[in-house]
């Protein structure tokens, strides 16, 4: 049986050039299996499903290795699963070097698609650490410039900031204070908190 596994990350994304590709291969509609989901994981409910239809002898077609997920060592672990365990077939129809099918009991197909998928896997991981390593070495240049990086200060206004002096001096109730900031006593306290701690000024301002 021929089954093809289509993926995009979102659901204003659109299947069209995958479903195309796999009706050209002649993969009946009843045998595709989608998910408008990230490739992060393999916890998707479209390939749950096509997973345990497969069997021994079966083919999966995909249109490029990314549609089955974006982590190569996930993808190394689930074509292992899928070849080597249920004894299913692959191919990749945008690397088609990608072909687990065998020809008179030859093993080359599973030989040069386990290798290229090695390498594949070796490229990810390594342009990954580069990517990690230009993002450090771009944030310690910033910084060095001055570059502040998190969550900005919260500027406060002067209504503010007289509702919490006239609060902690008991010049007025919490209900008055309130009222001036058009808080909610959570977060009037959470924001009085914060100014205080942030500025010199308030938190001399002690409650008499």
């Amino acid at each position: 049986m021929i089954y093809a596994y289509a993926r995009v990350s979102s659901r204003d994304q659109n299947l069209t050039r995958q479903l195309e590709a796999f009706s050209a291969f002649g993969v009946e509609k009843k045998n595709i299996y989608c998910d408008k989901k990230s490739g992060k994981n393999f916890e998707r409910k479209g390939y749950a499903k096509l997973v345990r239809k497969l069997k021994k002898g079966d083919l999966l077609v995909i249109k490029s290795i990314d549609r089955l997920g974006r982590n190569y060592k996930m993808i190394t672990e689930e074509w292992n699963n899928i070849v080597n365990k249920i004894g299913a077939d692959i191919i990749v129809l945008d690397m088609p070097i990608l072909d687990t099918r065998t020809s008179e009991g030859s093993l080359i197909g599973k030989f040069i698609s386990d290798i290229v998928l090695q390498i594949l896997s070796f490229v990810a991981e390594n342009e990954r650490e580069n990517i990690r390593t230009r993002q450090a070495e771009g944030i310690k240049l910033a910084k060095e410039r001055g570059v502040r990086f998190g969550r900005p200060t919260q500027e406060y206004g002067e209504q503010f900031k007289c509702a919490v002096k006239q609060f902690r001096n008991r010049e007025i109730t919490l209900k008055e204070a309130l009222d001036m900031t058009g808080l909610k006593q959570s977060n009037f306290y959470y924001h009085m908190e914060r100014y205080v701690k942030s500025s010199p000024d308030a938190a001399t301002a002690e409650k008499k």
